[in-house]
């Protein structure tokens, strides 16, 4: 999820270089739900993962 979070960062760069407004901003807005989202998974599983055995 992380990869496609910076594909679509790296999409957002090349269109506001070349002046696609809308579409920068689309690609950005689903970079950082997909951001948002990796983050939360990561902060999940280290949490889990930090469980004694019971």
């Amino acid at each position: 999820m992380l990869y496609w979070a910076a594909v679509f960062f790296i999409i957002a760069l090349v269109a506001a270089v070349f002046g696609f407004g809308g579409i920068a901003a689309s690609a950005a807005g689903i970079a950082k739900i997909l951001f948002f989202a990796f983050l939360v998974l990561a902060v999940i599983s280290v949490l889990l993962g930090r469980r004694s055995p019971l």
